[in-house]
């Protein structure tokens, strides 16, 4: 039987860089996997339009600090999704004592796009808890890689860095439909995480131009 076409290659890009320590990325790793758990969540990628949904997770901090934790995944069936709920319960971290690279995270989201599947929507969703400080941010990203027609979307974790929501709402947000969900503290992750999924799959759009999620 052939395969159906895909409606949503969808990457997660998950903050490893130094400000998030171990109790953290935890909540990061376990919030992640629960979110695509989640019943409503199931529901939108398995019966929601038609298509499958293909999903690669990765970490990012400093220039060179990516590593890939799930590779491009089909998720067209209920093991499929388990299988990768699995993988994700099951990552370990990659590094903790880099900078925050955001433009460099941004590029590599993008080769991956480039060697991924051909899906009618291709969208980025970028989690963290800090503004870029180190090499180049996401404007250079956006001119120098082949992010045209890409929507990133933000993840916000509020903390210690007051500047960190309007830096994702001015300089990370990007393509059509971009919005912008916010977490107060790692402790909110899994819950914003389970919202941005459901959002992106069921390709919600709220307004007419990016902007916060007023729910965020």
């Amino acid at each position: 039987m052939a395969q159906s076409a895909c409606r949503l290659a969808l990457v997660l890009a998950l903050d490893v860089s130094s400000s998030v320590d171990a109790r953290e990325y935890d909540l990061q790793r376990l919030g992640l996997a629960a979110a695509l758990n989640a019943t409503e969540v199931r529901h939108a990628i398995l019966e929601g339009a038609p298509g499958h949904v293909a999903l690669a997770v990765y970490e990012w901090s400093g220039f060179y600090q990516h590593k890939i934790q799930l590779d491009w995944t089909v998720l067209d069936s209920p093991a499929a999704i388990n299988a990768a709920v699995a993988s994700l319960l099951k990552m370990q971290r990659s590094h903790d004592d880099f900078p925050t690279s955001m433009g460099p995270a941004l590029g590599y989201a993008a080769q991956l796009l480039q060697r991924g599947p051909n899906c009618a929507r291709q969208v980025i969703d970028v989690s963290g808890d800090g503004v870029n400080n180190y090499r180049y941010g996401p404007a250079e990203a956006y001119r120098h890689f082949p992010l045209s027609g890409v929507t990133v979307n933000g993840l916000v974790i509020l903390g210690d860095q007051p500047s960190v929501l309007s830096f994702y709402g001015s300089e990370v947000l990007h393509g059509p439909g971009a919005f912008l969900v916010v977490a107060n503290g790692f402790e909110e992750f899994r819950e914003a995480m389970t919202r941005k999924l459901y959002r992106e799959v069921n390709d919600i759009i709220l307004g007419s131009a990016p902007r916060r999620d007023p729910h965020g």
